[in-house]
């Protein structure tokens, strides 16, 4: 008999003991069967148990679910006595074709000595016709769908519910996804709730997203995608590649993947990107279908590969960059064009500046790479840029693109741009009929701001930024731009607009390499702000604040713009603009406003699909000097909220009521409002349609929940209409038994 302890630990170790057969007569010998056949009667596979020690209990499917390299035990019922001579093997096969020379095939007999492929059998405890087996598999073995049939001599029992689904194992250490935080587990891997960070770098705000990897047909749907991928079974063995094809699945570029970008701001064929609440109608609708879902932007593929990735057991997390860099050409430079007003010029840029980029990040030991680059590697299936003919990304080492070492894979020179580019104006005026650019700027710290994500354990946003680049500034940041320079080429200080061909260029600076931002005589300064909350409805009251700080007379050339955009830095709408001279003298300031008046921008925030954000960019040049700067900054319009009235504990399987409530506090009536609303566990996602909501008025929706899992759950609730497209709120209730 095995020891209580292996029995509950369920010890890997090959225990042979059997129970001693006894001297029977030949009489009680044939009433037993014992010289028949032996023959598997059922097969037991403990899931309550397993799962719970694999941490896959909340998985909704009724097949067995554990983790590689950790013992799970399996209980055989037989048709008699085990005895000693009798032949038993445990076989499982994954794919289409299990062959033992693939390696997809695999025979476990507990009374041999363990094969070359690195999974353990033993037997814990026979007893009559029952024997409780203990089987550990590889902690690196392919990831996938195993069938197992037990093999008795000639006979093959083939149990229901055979399937066994094999997962990576953060907790095992001999996994490459081994972390050795049991909270951090629990974030990354067992969360099925969280928020992702959008907005601009100086206005974050979160948007609540539902991962739900542990819902039903998600997890087939994770399998499907395996199987979709094409990665040969030897390949399913590492987190790299696995993670790696994953990034290229979640987008339907290549290869009818799971979602369709679309930043067109037209979604009549689909859904609004806007009005996804979670990964979950999502991963369903496409295992359902086979067909790739309408529609996604950045934060919804980033959404769903979080799904992906932690339904499979790799640790993962969404990572929100705000001013990214969309660098076409990987030379670590953005070029931004301007009229005289400072109103972006969207039709001459060929690189881009998102307000915010969302990509993932995923745990996991790169023994591919020299050593020194384990830990968090960046992965993006937002379809950017193609990477070895496919569009994918990663994974990368954040140690790599912190340290400079562009040269590893993967795509480490793109991601590393995306943190670290310089942006470069250009102010474009016409002269004798030709475009002619006057370089007026460089800013070398605004790409690759305030990087975030959620917190482990609580609902706060955590700054990642040191994870992915030293303080600008630093030593140690000037040393990884000249090492990450020497693998990027150089692209010095040309024009690189779409019409080149008909420029004028006066640059005074054409050197290769580093950009650096120039030394102020004037000691210049732009600052902007709103003097007013920005509601919708309501004019912009927004200010620019020009400084200087050295002792003279300054005569300084202002002009100042304010544009729509959407959140990848396409300009909707030009609303308006500024344009004086300001005389300061020595250490001084002046405050010019700048005004938008609410009908400039209702007509355009009606007629985009798309929330849209206020941008707002100033030109300061100092007469008589060299003194140029230009500032840009990006801001949001604040909405009212969404109420949640609901108690803050309810009963496993008792009904409760949840209540919604808005006020529409703002001057305009909202039109179409529709009002979305899912709680994992609790009820699936629902829609009430709200028609139009004018100033003043009170809406409430009512939904009676029946919580069918324990623990903290959320509800999510999300209204939209035509003029304001995402106000958000979650809420959290615990369900006790």
């Amino acid at each position: 008999m095995a020891t209580p302890a292996a029995v509950e630990g369920f010890s890997s170790l090959r225990l042979l003991e059997v129970t001693p057969w006894r001297k029977v007569s030949r009489c009680h010998r044939c009433s037993q069967g014992i010289g028949s056949d032996l023959k598997v009667t059922g097969v037991d596979f403990l899931k309550s148990q397993n799962s719970r020690l694999h941490h896959t209990d909340a998985y909704n499917i009724k097949n067995l679910v554990v983790r590689r390299g950790q013992a799970f035990q399996i209980q055989l019922s037989f048709s008699r006595d085990l005895k000693a001579s009798d032949k038993l093997a445990l076989r499982f096969g994954i794919g289409e074709k299990p062959m033992k020379p693939r390696g997809s095939l695999l025979s476990l007999n507990p009374r041999r000595e363990p094969d070359f492929s690195g999974w353990q059998i033993s037997i814990v405890k026979s007893s009559g016709k029952e024997c409780l087996l203990s089987v550990t598999s590889s902690p690196s073995a392919p990831v996938g769908i195993y069938t197992l049939n037990v093999k008795t001599g000639t006979n093959i029992y083939k149990p229901e519910n055979g399937a066994i689904y094999l997962l990576f194992n953060p907790w095992c250490k001999d996994d490459v996804v081994f972390l050795d935080d049991e909270e951090q587990r629990k974030e990354y891997v067992l969360n099925d709730t969280g928020c992702i960070y959008v907005g601009s770098a100086y206005s974050i705000y979160n948007r609540p997203w539902n991962f739900g990897q542990f819902e039903e047909f998600i997890l087939d749907a994770c399998m499907y995608l395996l199987d979709k991928s094409n990665l040969r079974l030897n390949s399913r063995r590492d987190a790299v590649l696995v993670s790696r094809a994953m990034s290229a699945l979640v987008n339907a570029n290549d290869d009818t993947g799971v979602l369709l970008g679309n930043w067109s701001g037209n979604y009549d064929k689909g859904t609004s990107p806007l009005d996804w609440m979670g990964s979950v109608s999502i991963l369903q609708q496409y295992y359902k279908t086979k067909k790739s879902v309408c529609y996604g932007q950045c934060w919804v593929f980033a959404g769903v590969l979080t799904t992906v990735m932690r339904c499979l057991g790799i640790p993962s997390r969404c990572v929100s960059n705000f001013n990214s860099a969309h660098d076409t050409d990987e030379n670590l430079r953005v070029d931004i064009y301007l009229n005289e007003y400072g109103e972006k010029l969207n039709r001459m840029s060929l690189d881009s500046v998102w307000n915010f980029h969302v990509w993932n990040d995923v745990w996991m030991k790169r023994t591919d790479l020299p050593s020194g680059f384990d830990g968090w590697q960046a992965i993006d299936s937002t379809p950017q840029e193609q990477s070895q003919g496919t569009f994918q990304c990663g994974p990368c080492p954040l140690k790599a693109i912190r340290d400079g070492d562009v040269y590893l894979p993967y795509d480490s020179k793109f991601v590393y741009a995306e943190v670290n580019a310089d942006k470069v104006y250009w102010v474009v005026k016409k002269v004798n009929g030709r475009d002619k650019y006057y370089k007026i700027s460089t800013e070398t710290q605004g790409i690759g701001m305030n990087i975030s994500t959620k917190a482990v354990g609580r609902d706060a946003r955590e700054d990642i930024t040191a994870e992915y680049k030293f303080r600008e500034g630093s030593e140690e940041e000037r040393k990884s731009m000249q090492k990450a320079s020497s693998f990027i080429r150089p692209s010095g200080l040309g024009i690189r607009a779409r019409f080149a061909a008909t420029t004028a260029v006066d640059d005074g600076d054409s050197r290769a390499g580093v950009l650096h931002e120039t030394v102020s005589k004037s000691g210049l300064q732009l600052e902007i702000t709103n003097t007013e909350v920005l509601y919708p409805g309501n004019p912009l009251e927004l200010a620019i604040t020009v400084k200087t700080s050295t002792p003279g007379s300054w005569t300084i050339n202002l002009a100042g713009s304010c544009q729509l955009q959407s959140y990848t830095g396409k300009v909707e709408a030009t609303l308006g603009y500024v344009k004086e001279i300001v005389k300061l003298e020595g250490n001084s300031e002046a405050k010019v406003p700048l005004k938008i008046a609410a009908d400039s921008y209702m007509k355009t925030l009606a007629s985009v699909e798309d929330e849209v954000l206020i941008h707002i960019t100033a030109i300061a040049e100092v007469q008589g000097t060299d003194d140029k700067l230009t500032k840009e900054t990006t801001m949001r319009f604040e909405y009212p909220p969404i109420t949640v009235q609901m108690p803050e504990m309810a009963k496993l399987n008792t009904d409760f009521a949840c209540s919604f409530i808005f006020k529409n506090k703002l001057n305009v009536p909202l039109d179409n409002c529709k009002l979305l609303v899912e709680g994992l566990g609790i009820f699936k996602m629902a829609a009430f349609d709200q028609g139009d909501v004018k100033p003043g008025r009170i809406i409430k929706s009512e939904i009676i929940c029946t919580p069918t899992r324990v623990g903290e759950k959320k509800i999510v609730a999300k209204l939209t209409s035509a003029q304001v497209k995402a106000i958000s709120v979650e809420k959290a209730i615990t369900i006790t038994e």
